[in-house]
């Protein structure tokens, strides 16, 4: 199995595309910081009494809570839990980040997730069906290894290769956000966290991992269904196509549908961010953090099945 792995990885990286993605990624990332620090630096500069200014940006937030009749429960969990981190820090004397830092650069680039995750995407989407369209399948199926672990050592490497493009984000964010805006003054250093109604502070590193984790989990998903998608119809275009419109459009869609009907919860990106809960922002009331990790296991079992039931049952003929 090892074998199978290695070389499945080293499939991936005979590919120039492979370098090319990871260098785009690199560049993406070099470009949002430069234009952070540009814009920051056309700011005026920022206000000393920074207390007056959240009580009226609460005052704001009660405004528009009250104005708006039809809002979305993650949004009227976003309002409570600013203006509860707003009061804290009024009454902590915690003044909120006036300039970016390397760490809420590193925040900032989880943005960029679903970007990177849209180059493990192609990995996922090709690395099935284009042994089908390139033929090499039948070189591959007369090797002494059953289906089930060839198939498996190509799962294993896309995801390696999530990881890879996940750790390059992170390390290249903070490398990029500690030359360009150091790394802050100690007071900003904290995470305040709304747990429970109430607001909590927690380590910001390790805030920003689990940040990361969470935030991969809705790229980690539709990775395992273009997997999927490549093994049951061996069709590198439709995975692609049909997994990037998910992951750019599928949350804001289930965040409409949650704004109306119940039904939604049981959406797979309904699901993903589990930063709702560490926040304390479920997409809707009755979601839970066990309920959400159960609906997340449903749709991989689901995923993983069809993957393997069609790959090592369907008769290949190239």
């Amino acid at each position: 199995m090892f074998n199978l792995v290695i070389n499945e990885w080293e499939k991936i990286f005979r590919q120039v595309s492979t370098y090319i993605m990871i260098g785009f990624l690199i560049l993406v990332l070099i470009i949002t910081a430069g234009m952070t620090k540009y814009l920051e630096g056309k700011e005026k500069a920022p206000s000393t009494d920074w207390k007056q200014e959240l009580m009226a940006e609460n005052e704001s937030l009660k405004q528009n809570h009250e104005g708006v009749q039809i809002m979305t429960p993650s949004m009227k969990e976003f309002i409570h839990k600013q203006v509860a981190v707003n009061e804290y820090r009024i009454k902590h004397d915690l003044p909120p980040a006036s300039e970016s830092t390397v760490w809420t650069f590193i925040n900032d680039s989880t943005s960029l997730i679903p970007f990177a995750g849209l180059f493990v995407l192609i990995i996922a989407a090709g690395i099935i069906a284009n042994e089908f369209s390139w033929g090499t399948i039948k070189v591959l199926l007369v090797k002494p290894y059953k289906r089930w672990k060839i198939l498996l050592s190509k799962y294993i490497a896309v995801n390696f290769f999530l990881l890879l493009m996940l750790t390059i984000l992170f390390v290249c964010s903070g490398i990029a956000g500690a030359v360009l805006f150091g790394t802050g003054d100690a007071s900003n250093n904290v995470h305040l966290a709304y747990v429970g109604g109430q607001v909590q502070e927690q380590s910001l590193f390790l805030y920003l991992l689990k940040s990361y984790a969470f935030n991969s989990l809705s790229v980690f998903l539709l990775t395992a269904m273009a997997f999927m998608i490549s093994a049951v119809f061996r069709n590198s275009a439709l995975a692609i196509g049909l997994s990037v419109f998910l992951l750019f459009a599928g949350g804001t869609l289930t965040n409409l549908l949650a704004s109306k009907f119940e039904w939604a919860k049981y959406s797979l990106f309904a699901n993903t961010n589990l930063m709702q809960y560490i926040d304390g922002m479920p997409m809707v009331d009755s979601m839970t953090m066990k309920f959400s990790i159960i609906v997340l296991l449903t749709y991989f079992f689901i995923f993983q099945v069809s993957a393997f039931i069609f790959f090592t049952r369907r008769d290949v003929a190239v």
